[in-house]
C-alpha cells in the first residue's frame, strides 16, 4: 500500500526526505530551479525565496513533486496564469544521481547537473542549462534557450525561437529542430555519431573535431554555407546550396538543413593545438566553382 506525504511551502525553508526518491517532478513560474544529482541516497529541498501562492510538495511511490497546484505538466507550454498571481520561487534540490527528472518552467531559469537518469525539460521563456548529464535528455521550449555542457546521453531539442548551444557534446546523438533559434554545436572527438539539425531561418554552426569521422550532408534553400573541410564538396551556385562528403571513415552521420538560415561547418583545433593568439583569423565564405559542383573549397577558420 502506497503512502503519500504532503507539505505546503509558503516561506523559505528546507526539507529532507527519508524515503527513497526515484523520480522528481518540478513545475514553477519565475525564479530559478537548481537540480543536482548526488551519490547520497537521500533527497533534500531548499526554498530560498518564494512569493505568491505556496508550493505543494508531495512524495508518493518514490516520486517527489515540487509544483504549484494550478500548473499541470500536460499543456505547460500553453499555460496561462488565469488567476493573475504575482509569483516567484527559487528552488534547489539534491537527489540521487539515477533519479528520473522532469522540470517545467514558465519564465524561470533551470539548471540540472550530475544526473544519470532520463531528464525532460519544458520551458516557455526560461533558459535551461544542463551540465554533465549521462542519461537521455529531451528539452522542449517556446522561446527559452538551452545550453548543454558535457552531456553524454542522447540529446533532443525542439523550440520555436529558443537558441541551442552544445559544448563538448559527446553523446551518441544530437537531434534538434527550431523555427528561428540559432544552433551552435561543438562536438567532442569521442562523439556523437548521429547529428541531425533542422531550422527554418535560424543559423546553424557545427564545430567538428579534427580529425572528423562522419558522412556529411548540409542543405539550405536560400542561406549561405561556410565550409572548413577540403574533403567536402559544395554544390549549387545560386539559391539552394548543398555540402556533401565523407570525413575520415564516415562512421558517424551529420545532417543540417535550413530554409534561409546560414550553415557553418567549422574545424575544431587538434588537442594541444589551441590558438594562443587572441586575434581572430580572417574568415572566407565557401563558394562553388563556376559550373556547379566544385572541388576543394576555401576554408573558414575558427
Amino acid at each position: 500500500m502506497s503512502t503519500t506525504s504532503e507539505w505546503s511551502v509558503k516561506e523559505p525553508g528546507k526539507l529532507t526526505f527519508d524515503q527513497p526518491v526515484t523520480g522528481l517532478h518540478v513545475r514553477i513560474v519565475n525564479g530559478t530551479v537548481n537540480v543536482v544529482g548526488t551519490d547520497d541516497g537521500s533527497a533534500r529541498l531548499e526554498v530560498s525565496e518564494i512569493d505568491g501562492p505556496p508550493l505543494l510538495v508531495t512524495q508518493e511511490d518514490g516520486v517527489l513533486t515540487v509544483a504549484y497546484e494550478d500548473l499541470p505538466w500536460k499543456g505547460l507550454l500553453k499555460w496561462l496564469d488565469r488567476k493573475g498571481w504575482r509569483r516567484t520561487a527559487v528552488v534547489s534540490l539534491a537527489v540521487p544521481a539515477d533519479t528520473r527528472v522532469e522540470v517545467g518552467v514558465v519564465g524561470a531559469a533551470a539548471v540540472v547537473s550530475g544526473v544519470n537518469g532520463p531528464t525532460v525539460v519544458k520551458g516557455v521563456t526560461g533558459d535551461t542549462t544542463l551540465v554533465g548529464l549521462s542519461g537521455p535528455v529531451r528539452a522542449d521550449t517556446v522561446s527559452g534557450s538551452l545550453e548543454a555542457q558535457a552531456v553524454t546521453g542522447d540529446l533532443r531539442f525542439n523550440s520555436v525561437s529558443g537558441d541551442l548551444t552544445v559544448v563538448e557534446g559527446s553523446g551518441p546523438s544530437v537531434r534538434a529542430e527550431s523555427v528561428s533559434g540559432s544552433m551552435i554545436v561543438d562536438l567532442d572527438p569521442e562523439g556523437p555519431t548521429d547529428v541531425q539539425l533542422t531550422n527554418v531561418s535560424g543559423e546553424i554552426a557545427i564545430r567538428l573535431p579534427h580529425p572528423a569521422d562522419a558522412e556529411v550532408e548540409a542543405n539550405t534553400a536560400s542561406g549561405k554555407i561556410s565550409n572548413a573541410f577540403d574533403d567536402l564538396r559544395v554544390h549549387g551556385q545560386w539559391g539552394a546550396h548543398r555540402v556533401t562528403g565523407r570525413l575520415g571513415a564516415g562512421t558517424g552521420k551529420l545532417r543540417a538543413t535550413t530554409v534561409s538560415g546560414s550553415i557553418a561547418l567549422l574545424r575544431r583545433p587538434e588537442q594541444g593545438d589551441e590558438p594562443t593568439d587572441s586575434t581572430p583569423a580572417p574568415e572566407t565564405e565557401s563558394r562553388p566553382a563556376p559550373g556547379g559542383d566544385s572541388g576543394p573549397t576555401n576554408k573558414k577558420v575558427l
